[in-house]
């Protein structure tokens, strides 16, 4: 990182290391641990899905905080209360039913998680430079893929030997740590007019944000539409699959899921990287080329499958598939997060964001229910579930052209 992002800057980032590590070990064992339990696809898709229900509403709850109320206390504050909700949690496992608990831990989380992200996002165009927010996009999301990459692989070998109680109390640490340290984020802040009430807010904010995209950049609402379908379609498959097929598909250990979902993390980090050094080469009118490379990486997943080939060389063609599959979603993600930073005015940047994020991910959790149900009706035809993605997403990816080459039309 250059020191021409400042102090600040830097401690939001460092927080965020911090921060993400103890979810991304958290995220990868609690989902597996209730896939250990209870063996079941489909309860494994149903629990996840509800999980993200809280995050959808909440993340347009963060675009608002993050626009009126001063985004270091909801940093220090949301990281202190998830703490506090894992120290809840570790002391509750085996005395509370497992699958109610885990439901109401996780949709704690996930919308903590929504409430948390757009305030990162917003605090951004605030703590750089106009011409460095593409860049300082990119390390924040390689900061995310960092964790994502020694999270899982850290936490499968924790999980593998010890079991779930010791990754719960380092994750405690990471978020009781990053709250301490976000409280010496300065990051600039104008009070503004809170005494309508919550709902009044809430109400005109939304206005706000949906006439901004209706009458201003209705392109926007052609690419939540785009990305909606993605997450029903690529991202809820990922989600639920990936461990289904390498836990109950190849029978294969903890260490290995846990290795597999941080080469996943390291393609993310691979793609912000990559992202920040040819960020003056990328053009968004060629957008929809990331997405095909997706859709067409998860049609190479499903080939060894399908001709049944040895359970290592299926985990090796899923792992190198989906981190090629991450590489690109980031770069992707980089570059939209810049394109509505940079055409958006500052006091509705966190709301469109957080609107958008919201509406996007809506689709997620009926994809995320819908395939644990596939992938356990039709355990023995896993190849076949991946080539059906791959088709639509590749539909999809095509559809998508004429969005994007809408979107550097108006940017001209």
């Amino acid at each position: 990182m250059q020191i021409k992002y400042g102090k600040d800057f830097t401690l939001m980032v460092i927080g965020q290391i911090i921060s993400l590590f103890g979810n991304g070990i958290l995220r990868f064992a609690l989902p597996l641990y209730l896939l250990r339990e209870t063996n079941s696809p489909a309860l494994f898709g149903l629990v996840t899905a509800c999980s993200f229900v809280p995050m959808i509403f909440l993340s347009f709850l963060g675009g608002i905080l993050a626009d009126r109320v001063n985004k270091r206390n909801i940093m220090v504050a949301l990281d202190f209360l998830t703490a506090v909700i894992i120290t809840v949690f570790f002391l509750s496992i085996g005395k509370v039913p497992l699958v109610p608990l885990m439901i109401v831990v996780l949709m704690l989380l996930y919308g903590i998680s929504g409430t948390y992200q757009p305030t990162v996002q917003a605090s951004i165009p605030f703590l750089v430079a106009s011409e460095d927010i593409l860049s300082a996009g990119a390390i924040v999301n390689q900061v995310g893929s960092l964790a994502g990459l020694l999270g899982p692989m850290i936490g499968g070998m924790l999980f593998g030997t010890f079991g779930i109680l010791p990754i719960l109390m380092i994750s405690i640490l990471c978020f009781a740590a990053s709250a301490v340290m976000e409280l010496f984020i300065h990051i600039p802040f104008e009070k503004r007019n809170n005494s309508i009430g919550v709902l009044s807010i809430i109400k005109s904010d939304f206005r706000d944000s949906v006439n901004y995209m209706k009458k201003e950049k209705p392109i926007l609402i052609k690419i939540i539409a785009l990305i909606a379908i993605f997450n029903l379609t690529l991202t809820a498959m990922l989600m639920v699959g990936t461990p289904v097929l390498i836990v109950q598909r190849l029978h294969l250990s903890d260490e290995l899921l846990g290795l597999s979902q941080g080469i996943q993390a390291l393609g993310g980090l691979c793609g912000g990287i990559l992202t920040a050094v040819v960020s003056k080469m990328l053009k968004v009118s060629k957008s929809h080329i990331l997405l095909l490379i997706c859709s067409l990486s998860v049609a190479v997943m499903a080939v060894p499958l399908i001709f049944e080939m040895p359970d290592m060389i299926s985990y090796v063609v899923i792992t190198a598939a989906c981190f090629v599959i991450m590489a690109m979603a980031t770069m992707f993600s980089v570059q939209m997060m810049a394109t509505v930073q940079t055409e958006t005015p500052p006091e509705l940047v966190g709301k469109i964001i957080a609107l958008m994020m919201s509406i996007a991910m809506c689709a997620q959790p009926v994809g995320q229910a819908l395939y644990g149900v596939v992938f356990d009706v039709f355990q023995n035809n896993t190849g076949l579930i991946l080539l059906c993605a791959a088709a639509v997403s590749v539909l999809v990816s095509l559809a998508s052209k004429k969005v994007f080459k809408g979107i550097s039309k108006c940017k001209e």
